[in-house]
C-alpha cells in the first residue's frame, strides 16, 4: 500500500477563538467544501464542538455520478490547537487528516496534513496520479479561498 500525503498552510487574520469554534463545529463542513460535491452529512454532527471519539458520517460525490458514503472519526483533539479525523468507512484505503491551529503575531496559521492511500494497487495508483490528487487540491483549493472570506476573518 502506498501512502501519500497532501500538506496545506493558510494563514487567517482572525483570533484563535474564531477559528477555532468554526473549523470544529462539523456543521461548519458543508461551508468549506465545493459545491458540486453534494456534501451532506447524515449522521454524528452535534451542535458542539469536535471531540475524541466522535463518528460523523456523510454522502459525498467527488466525481460526477459517483456517490460514496463516509464515516470518519475524530481519534484526537486538544482544545484550540488541533483534531485528528480517520476514515472508518468510505473511499479510501486509509485516511488519516491533522488539523492544527497556531496562533502566532500575524493571525493563526491553520495546517491541515492529510495522508492516505488507495484501494485497487495498480488501478488505485494509476486513478492518483491521473485524477484524485488533482481533486484532493482542488479541495484545500476551495478550502481556503473559503476560510479566507469567513466573516470573522479581517481582510
Amino acid at each position: 500500500m502506498h501512502i501519500y500525503h497532501l500538506q496545506r498552510k493558510t494563514l487567517l487574520n482572525a483570533s484563535l477563538e474564531d477559528v477555532w469554534n468554526f473549523f470544529s463545529s462539523p456543521e461548519n463542513l458543508n461551508q468549506l467544501t465545493p459545491a458540486d460535491m453534494h456534501f451532506e452529512i447524515i449522521g454524528g454532527a452535534i451542535p458542539e464542538n469536535m471531540f475524541a471519539g466522535q463518528i460523523i458520517c456523510y454522502k459525498i460525490s467527488p466525481f460526477k455520478g459517483i456517490r460514496f458514503r463516509w464515516t470518519t472519526e475524530i481519534t484526537h483533539c486538544e482544545n484550540m490547537k488541533y483534531f485528528i479525523d480517520e476514515q472508518r468507512f468510505g473511499p479510501y484505503s486509509f485516511w488519516h487528516h491533522l488539523h492544527r491551529y497556531e496562533e502566532t503575531a500575524e493571525g493563526v496559521l491553520m495546517t491541515d496534513v492529510v495522508h492516505y492511500a488507495l484501494p485497487m494497487g495498480f488501478l488505485g495508483r494509476w486513478m492518483q496520479s491521473l485524477f484524485i490528487q488533482k481533486k484532493l487540491e482542488s479541495i484545500f483549493d476551495y478550502r481556503e479561498k473559503a476560510a479566507l472570506e469567513l466573516p470573522f476573518v479581517r481582510k
